[in-house]
Parts: C-alpha cells; sequence; structure tokens
C-alpha cells in the first residue's frame, strides 16, 4: 500500500497545538493515517491513506493508538453483511477493538489523564480503530491491563462478548454445566475461562488440533466437533453457542428442561419451546466498568489472552482474510505502531 510523507505519529504534548491545526488543511499535526472503506465489497476495498484527526465531544477520549483487535464483525462489515442492522457513513474506519494511550480528553472527563494506558470495545456505528487516532466514549474505556498492547488489544470485543453473554443474559452459576461451542476462537477462549471462573462445569467444542488448547484454558471435557457424538451430552444447563449453523437445531434436546442457548450469530428456528427451554441471541453492549473487571482478572493471572497471530498496520487486508477463514486460534491483532508495556503510564 502507498505510503505518504506523514509517518512521524504526533506525541500527547503536542494536542494543544493540534487543535488549532485542525482548522488548516494537509498539516502533519492534523492528519494521521488511517484504513478506510469508500464502499461495501471485497479485501480490495481497504485503503490506506491520510486523514484528519478526529474531534472529541466533552464526553468522550482521543486515544493514540497501539494495536485493534481484528474481529468477523470488521469483513462482515466491509462486506456489507449488517447494512440492514447498522447504518454506516462511508468513509469509515473499520475496527472495533482497540489498547492505546490517552492523548486528549473532553471537558465531562475526569476518570482519565494524558498517556494513561487504557483499552475498549468501541460503538461499531462510528469509525473504528484500523487508524493512529480513535475517538471514544469514555464510558467505554477501561485502564489496560499490565500486558503487551498487542495481547490487550484483543480482549475487549471478545471477552465482553463472554462475560455478557454467560453473567448478563444466560444468568451462570456454580456447578452448572455448560457447553461452549467455538471454545478455541476468540469468544470461545475467554468463555472457557470465565465459565471455569465462576464455577460452572465447562465442556468445550473444538476441532482436533485445538483439544489441547482448550484443555489448557481450563475445560474439564473437550469434544472433537467432527468426530464426538454430541446427542451422548445430557443435563447440560447452558449452550453458549458462537459458531452457529444447522449444528444448532439438533441442540436443543441437550438441555434440562428451563435450560438456555446463547448465541452470538443468532437463533435458528423455534424449536427452544419444544423442548421446554429458551434461545436467546444477543448483541454485545461495551461497558468500561465491565472492562475493568476483565483487567482484573487478566492482572491477577487468571484470564489468559490467546493471540493466533500479530499483523503489522499495512497489512490489514491478510489479518482480515485470516479471521475470514474461521480457522484461527484466539485473536489477531493489527499493529499499528510498536509500543512496549513498560512505555505506558500506570494508572
Amino acid at each position: 500500500m502507498e505510503k505518504t510523507s506523514s509517518d512521524t505519529l504526533m506525541e500527547p504534548e503536542l494536542m494543544p497545538a493540534l487543535k488549532e491545526q485542525r482548522q488548516k488543511k494537509n498539516t502533519p499535526f492534523g492528519m494521521m493515517k488511517a484504513i478506510r472503506i469508500h464502499e461495501y465489497g471485497g479485501l480490495e476495498k481497504l485503503i490506506y491513506e491520510d486523514v484528519r484527526i478526529p474531534d472529541i465531544g466533552p464526553d468522550e477520549v482521543l486515544i493514540k493508538v497501539n494495536a485493534s483487535g481484528i474481529n468477523p464483525i470488521d469483513w462482515k462489515v466491509r462486506e456489507g453483511q449488517l447494512k440492514e442492522m447498522v447504518t454506516h457513513k462511508f468513509p469509515l474506519i473499520p475496527g472495533w477493538d482497540v489498547e492505546g494511550i490517552i492523548a486528549d480528553y473532553g471537558v465531562l472527563v475526569t476518570r482519565f489523564a494524558k498517556n494513561d494506558a487504557v483499552f475498549a470495545s468501541l460503538d461499531i456505528s462510528r469509525n473504528g480503530s484500523y487508524a493512529e487516532y480513535v475517538v471514544v466514549k469514555s464510558k467505554d474505556v477501561a485502564f489496560a491491563p499490565g500486558i503487551l498492547p498487542q495481547s490487550a488489544a484483543g480482549v475487549a470485543l471478545a471477552a465482553q462478548t463472554a462475560w455478557m453473554g454467560l453473567f448478563e443474559e444466560g444468568r451462570l452459576k456454580p456447578n452448572q454445566r455448560i457447553l461452549i461451542r467455538g471454545a478455541s476462537g476468540g469468544v470461545g477462549t475467554f468463555a472457557v475461562q470465565l465459565a471455569k471462573i465462576a464455577g460452572a462445569y465447562v465442556i468445550g467444542s473444538t476441532s482436533e488440533v485445538n483439544i489441547e488448547l482448550v484443555k489448557s484454558l481450563g475445560a474439564d471435557e473437550v469434544l472433537d466437533y467432527k468426530k464426538d457424538d454430541f446427542s451422548k451430552l445430557r443435563n447440560l444447563d447452558m449452550i453458549f453457542d458462537t459458531v452457529g449453523g444447522e449444528t444448532q437445531t439438533h441442540l436443543w434436546q441437550l438441555l434440562n428442561r428451563g435450560g438456555m442457548l446463547i448465541s452470538t450469530v443468532g437463533i435458528s428456528g423455534n424449536e427452544a419451546s419444544g423442548y421446554g427451554v429458551t434461545g436467546k441471541a444477543f448483541k454485545m453492549i461495551p461497558s468500561g466498568a465491565r472492562l475493568q473487571d476483565i483487567a482484573g482478572l487478566i492482572d491477577r493471572g487468571a484470564l489468559r489472552v490467546i493471540i493466533e497471530k500479530i499483523f503489522p498496520f499495512s497489512e490489514a487486508g491478510k489479518a482480515q482474510k485470516l479471521s475470514q477463514s474461521g480457522k484461527t486460534r484466539g485473536k489477531i491483532i493489527l499493529e499499528v505502531q510498536k509500543r512496549q508495556a513498560n512505555d505506558r503510564k500506570k494508572h
């Protein structure tokens, strides 16, 4: 992809000057590198270009991006799969998982200071984090855990999806039996660990090559989804489904009466009522408070972040292609700039 002359990132100390420069066109202090799409389509629609650093509102923060997590929603938005559900304005910057440092903040923000290391999951209706800077509502932001920025960038969306599905939608309780489909994926790896921390009996479903990984995350049993017979499972209180497809229609009979199937990919059919169980699909809603609890678990060593691969900023297309293959373990990361954990201010 073509590079331009404004490759040098601006330091946070220059932010007051930046505000004045924003009114002038083509000034290095008012511009940033970003990857945008100007219309729906294939990987070729990802364009690496110069854009203006966004303004912030009174309740928002400007984050200088270290890394962005790659999620399936990135390429689903790019292809237009969600255009009936979410309204986007072109050109659009994808990427809704971020780790970075506070570069500026609005007048109502009192929780953060410049150079604080933070992470967040972003509102998918707005511009995202395939950029050197991104604006986020302060309520959705948390102080980053003390791990490498590249790892922290892969946490917010996936871990919050797992947390919200298990505990806020599913009300998972200690000693309940849960089946987690897609247990080696971005959301699944967090779901297995969070369910175990909560005291559940966890059965993970994955491919043969990832069985040992899922066991290492704490699963009590791991099934090979291609070889093992799911129909033999009994006494399940919950199924957490990140895969969907035809197999989902055969899962209702595995649940105890009163059990629940929670899905990140939608519910197919209406068979649930016939088995005396409940099916529920949900959309993750970001929360800085929830994310701060997740950061605490990571800092205590109770929650691991599994990284499949880290791509340089200019290879967003390759990163999305890998995500779209569906053959990844844990998270894919887009590194916007190289930073080490000790480069950042601790809260």
